[in-house]
């Protein structure tokens, strides 16, 4: 597997700044495949929950473990009414904001969380 982080995401996602940071994210099992929407905040720390199963969830039952998308903001109010407006839209929109910004769907975790 070869990784890659997209140059308008790069940056640690576990650093601590003065504000807290939330994360929006979607994990892929594959391109195209089963799709799961969370928030977090600390998304290095929820990633290598997911990838090593050590959450017993719909992820770990459908093997979804790729990074295939993520946004922040510093309001917790903002991220959850982000992920609820996500989980609202058809596959085709969840898609589109993949491709829109991770075309090849490369795991954006796998430079943090090797597998």
């Amino acid at each position: 597997m070869v990784c890659f982080v997209i140059p308008d995401q790069v940056g640690d996602p576990g650093i601590k700044m003065m504000s807290k940071t939330y994360y929006v994210y979607i994990l892929a099992s594959s391109r195209n495949g089963t799709l799961y929407i969370g928030v977090t905040n600390n998304l290095m720390r929820r990633m290598f929950e997911h990838k090593h199963d050590l959450l017993s969830s719909f992820t770990k039952k459908y093997a979804i473990h790729q990074l295939a998308y993520y946004e922040t903001t510093n309001s917790v109010d903002a991220a959850i009414l982000r992920e609820k407006q996500i989980k609202n839209w058809n596959r085709v929109w969840k898609l589109r904001l993949i491709e829109k910004q991770n075309p090849f769907w490369k795991d954006l975790a796998c430079s943090w969380i090797p597998d």
